[in-house]
């Protein structure tokens, strides 16, 4: 049972400079969007820090940049049944260290809507 809710957090995961794909992934954005693979791949991926596919990222207020399905508005993703499977497998572990931060801080701070900006770029 994770120890943590993605609901109580800015999207931290989602403003990594890359979240790597697999062709699985862009096959399954390709369909959740009613697209052709190849179409899917132009549209939402690109080459960068040596993945084949890596997700398109998009401005963010809190991050600077954030991955291109990412609401910045309601903070919440917009493509949640078809995520690729690093975010379905993201922490990898019961605990996500960014959430366990960000609790203790919206504690510290007693304003449960903070949040820690960082320079992702």
């Amino acid at each position: 049972m994770p120890a943590y809710n993605c609901q109580n957090c800015p999207g931290y995961c989602c403003s990594y400079p890359l979240i790597k794909l697999d062709r699985r992934d862009v096959a399954r954005l390709a369909r959740h969007h009613g697209l052709g693979f190849e179409e899917a791949r132009a549209k939402f991926t690109k080459e960068a820090h040596g993945a084949k596919y890596a997700m398109r990222r998009k401005a963010d207020p809190h991050y600077g940049k954030i991955c291109r399905f990412f609401d910045t508005e309601a903070r919440r993703c917009t493509i949640y049944e078809a995520r690729p499977s690093i975010c379905r497998r993201f922490p990898g572990t019961s605990r996500c260290g960014y959430y366990d931060f960000l609790m203790f801080e919206r504690r510290a701070q007693d304003d449960d809507t903070w949040v820690a900006v960082t320079n992702n770029g």
